[in-house]
């Protein structure tokens, strides 16, 4: 974040008089599904007749057709980049990929759907306000759609669609659309997804993508584009408890500015809550309480702020704050505590086992930490838990207990995803070995007991 200009001052609307409706400007969702289901060539198909794609895209695909498509423009080839992924037909990593339409702009995430890089689709989706879920009408519900679909609860992703493709290759059956939907039915009330939509599509075809098919009459919702410009995700983000982690402390000095001579700010993004001027705050982990002097943004001074935005704070009081620190308001407190009990979706070749020591990033903040259990691991198929497994492999998902060097202060995952999530680092290698999701808190910050006023 570069250091704040003081001109231009032009504050941002809160939510409560309609700002939040800024907050729902980008959608972030991404693509899961079995191998061969059509992600790619969903979001190509998005990408094409949304007018999305620049000339020099446009060229590329055509200039590729006559390798991989036979001739037809494969737009599958707009996300799979790799020449493997090219080879073989499938995607095996996480693309990005960005358009816009006049009501919304859409950050994409086409995610690999074998099973061997469960990992890649657990880190796409991590950020998602959506998940699409695609299923071939051919095959109907299979393993991978039942994994993905609880990847998408567990990372507590709001919004599920579930796009039946290639109905064109059943004859648009509007029985085996709801056979498939019943199917879905019947273990969705299992899991933690609010909002669920299906829709049958043909992502090769374009129907029901962008524009509305005549192949399905039978069916009278939206098309694809049309839901994911309209699905309401103002209320995604966790407007309750001000939190912001330090990620840098800004001290421009520009000694020709008098407003920025003795600038010093702590700069971050916003991971929950709203924050004003004039409010009172506290410093985790020392417990000091001071008040909010000004809040800077990209745009200038502003009056208040609220999650997801990025800014930097300054204090009334000349006090210690860091990197790693935490400042948070004074109601809904987070969780303090060195005992951890954590969700972990586990991504090395090497197996975890109980014993072993990593560093835990969370937020800003890093700490060394231990395995002291390994509880449960889940089998994805039947959606049980395993006791006491011995250890958890590639692509597992469990249940661990850590302890860390110090408390930290965090939120359970279900509460805010932002301050209830952590990755977990191997020493000496420094490779990321898995991703966590931090259970509810037992217990919270006690002011009373921690604070000093200055």
């Amino acid at each position: 974040m570069s250091a704040p200009s003081p001109s231009a001052i032009s504050p941002l609307p809160s939510p409560a008089a309609g700002g939040a409706a800024r907050l729902t400007d980008i959608l972030r969702f991404n693509t899961c599904g079995s191998v061969d289901d059509g992600k790619s060539t969903l979001i190509g198909r998005l990408l094409y007749d949304s007018k999305s794609l620049m000339e020099d895209q446009l060229e590329a695909l055509e200039r590729s057709a006559d390798i991989t498509g036979g001739g037809q423009v494969n737009l599958a080839n707009l996300t799979d980049g790799l020449r493997a992924e090219r080879e073989q037909g499938i995607t095996i990593d996480v693309a990005y990929r960005y358009f816009a339409t006049p009501r919304r702009k859409f950050i994409i995430a086409d995610t690999p759907g074998h099973i061997q890089y469960t990992r890649n689709m657990v880190t796409g989706a991590s950020a998602a306000n959506l998940s699409i879920v695609l299923v071939d009408a051919r095959l109907g519900v299979i393993e991978q759609s039942r994994r993905h679909t609880y990847l998408a609860s567990l990372l507590r992703i709001p919004h599920l669609v579930v796009a039946v493709n290639k109905m064109d290759l059943v004859g648009w059956s509007e029985a085996r659309f709801n056979e498939i939907r019943a199917e879905f039915e019947k273990f969705l009330p299992r899991l933690d997804i609010k909002d669920v939509k299906f829709i049958p599509i043909s992502a090769l075809n374009g129907d029901n993508v962008v524009d509305a098919s005549v192949n399905t009459p039978w069916y009278p919702g939206p098309t694809l584009l049309h839901h994911l410009e309209t699905v309401h995700i103002g209320s995604d983000w966790n407007l309750n408890g001000f939190r912001l982690p330090v990620q840098w402390v800004n001290r421009p000095n520009n000694p020709t500015d008098p407003r920025l001579h003795d600038f010093r700010g702590f700069s971050g993004q916003i991971a929950g809550g709203i924050v004003r001027t004039g409010q009172k705050v506290m410093v985790l982990p020392g417990g000091q309480i001071t008040t909010v002097k000004e809040i800077w943004t990209y745009d200038g001074s502003v009056a208040e702020a609220f999650c997801p935005q990025s800014i930097t704070l300054l204090l009334a009081d000349d006090i210690d704050v860091s990197r790693g620190n935490m400042i948070i308001g004074q109601d809904h407190l987070p969780g303090s505590s060195s005992d951890l009990l954590a969700n972990v979706c586990w991504m090395h070749q090497r197996p975890l086992v109980a014993g072993k020591k990593y560093w835990l990033k969370h937020t800003s903040h890093s700490v060394q930490v231990v395995v002291t259990a390994l509880n449960h691991r889940l089998d994805i198929s039947t959606f049980e838990t395993l006791p006491a497994p011995a250890e958890l492999a590639l692509n597992d998902i469990g249940e661990i207990r850590l302890r860390t060097a110090s408390p930290i202060f965090f939120d359970g995952y279900e509460t805010n995803r932002l301050t209830g999530s952590f990755i977990l680092i191997e020493q000496g290698t420094h490779a990321t070995v898995a991703a966590g999701m931090l259970l509810p808190p037992h217990e919270v910050v006690r002011p009373d007991a921690t604070d000093f006023v200055i």
